[in-house]
């Protein structure tokens, strides 16, 4: 069985492990640098990327993830988007840096802007899952300025990237958790 660790600092990490759960997946809370050497591949969650970020340098945990990173799969939403970063504006702030992309923080506006609405995904990520629509959940969601040559745009809102992967790491800035379309984490599960 997968052991699938969820950064459980700050966020919705329990919405994920139900996701997981129901997968057949094990989710595992991590919370220390030591946590990491006990999974296959980490979610980091939806929350406030600056919270998290003082979170991670309070635990001490930032240098041990970004190691993670470098031989294992991450998948972040929102927030967790937000940190796998390579540039983070509105405003700067660090991160991991482990995918080509651009971020802007709240892009889409405050809290009374968030929404749900429908994606249809890029062929590729359809070909990879199953076709059809998927309702996507935006809160105080970030948007993807740009997209590096390495990374590919799997679904799009508005014309701007809300799912892209990179090799091994994949990011959304909707919230896939908290939907009943679990497509998003079975393409993550297949990066193992």
């Amino acid at each position: 069985m997968k052991r699938i660790g969820i950064l459980a600092l700050q966020g919705d990490f329990e919405a994920h492990a139900r996701t997981l759960t129901r997968l057949g997946a094990d989710p595992v809370f991590v919370r220390t640098a030591a946590d990491l050497d006990t999974v296959d591949a980490i979610i980091i969650p939806g929350g406030e990327s600056t919270t998290m970020l003082k979170l991670l340098h309070a635990e001490n945990l930032l240098a041990p993830l970004a190691a993670f990173g470098r031989r294992r799969p991450i998948f972040g939403t929102c927030a967790g988007a937000i940190l796998l970063a390579a540039g983070v504006s509105h405003p700067a702030q660090e991160g991991l840096g482990l995918m080509d992309i651009d971020v802007e923080r709240n892009a889409y506006g405050r809290q009374i802007d968030s929404r749900v609405t429908r994606l249809t995904p890029e062929a590729e990520f359809a070909a990879r899952t199953h076709p059809g629509e998927m309702e996507a959940v935006f809160i105080r969601a970030p948007v993807i300025r740009r997209v590096g040559p390495q990374a590919r745009v799997l679904a799009r809102y508005q014309g701007d990237p809300v799912l892209v992967e990179q090799g091994k790491h994949l990011v959304a800035t909707f919230h896939p958790e908290l939907t009943a379309d679990s497509r998003v984490h079975e393409l993550f599960l297949s990066k193992l």
